[in-house]
């Protein structure tokens, strides 16, 4: 039981900051948290922990344990992997592709062009997309390990689709490559698939131009106590 409620704790808290609910620099209080959750403090701190190992909690001694910023290094780290993976999956299509894994994929293109689309419901057709793709060459499982990588990458994306690139944009770009796929144009899959995947950076420089506090500096800053404990 203890376990369970460890990893539920674990899992709401990762979804909170993945989807920005808990956005970046925000102080955490393990008994704010707790309360909130229903839970004692221990798996509240085991949970910090453990998003501290991925990088997406800061613990700073005497101060507090924070959301961390979104960093560039751990998004091109991410994005680095993510892009390994998938045009290696490209690369192992088979000959005759699976007619209901295609039908699927384009059941979820119609979906991802709803008008007035949540951010949110569209992030999830565009996660359930490229696993999709994935599965079309038997490598399915991969995505467990390419998604347990991108945790900044994934706070990139939905600062982009919030702030950036529209999902119009990001639908297009699926379609272009899921046409060449259907069509058995490697090269342009490729092609397409890394336009697509690269344009997180362009969001990363446009929206740190605007809100340079959403992300981490080089300069080692770490926030102070006052009256309330902010960055400094």
């Amino acid at each position: 039981m203890a376990g369970t409620n460890r990893q539920t704790v674990y899992a709401t808290l990762r979804r909170k900051v993945l989807t920005m609910e808990l956005p970046p620099g925000a102080s955490l209080s393990e008994n704010e948290l707790a309360a909130a959750l229903g839970v004692s403090r221990t798996p509240v701190r085991e949970s910090l922990i453990l998003l501290a190992e991925e990088g997406l909690v800061q613990v700073f001694p005497k101060i507090g344990s924070f959301v961390s910023r979104v960093d560039p290094v751990r998004v091109a780290d991410a994005q680095f992997i993510r892009e390994a993976v998938e045009l290696a999956a490209l690369d192992d299509l088979p000959e005759t592709i699976d007619p209901q894994l295609l039908a699927d994929l384009d059941d979820n293109l119609s979906r991802q062009d709803q008008p007035g689309i949540a951010l949110e419901d569209f992030f999830a057709l565009d996660e359930e997309f490229h696993l999709g793709l994935l599965r079309l060459s038997g490598h399915g499982a991969a995505w467990t390990t390419v998604s347990n990588a991108k945790g900044h990458l994934d706070r990139a994306r939905r600062l982009g689709l919030h702030d950036a690139t529209p999902p119009t944009v990001n639908a297009a770009q699926h379609r272009a490559i899921f046409d060449a796929v259907r069509t058995g144009d490697i090269t342009e899959a490729h092609a397409a698939m890394r336009v697509h995947l690269r344009a997180v950076f362009d969001d990363v420089e446009r929206i740190r131009e605007s809100n340079p506090e959403l992300f981490a500096s080089n300069d080692g800053s770490t926030p102070v106590r006052r009256n309330v404990v902010v960055w400094d």
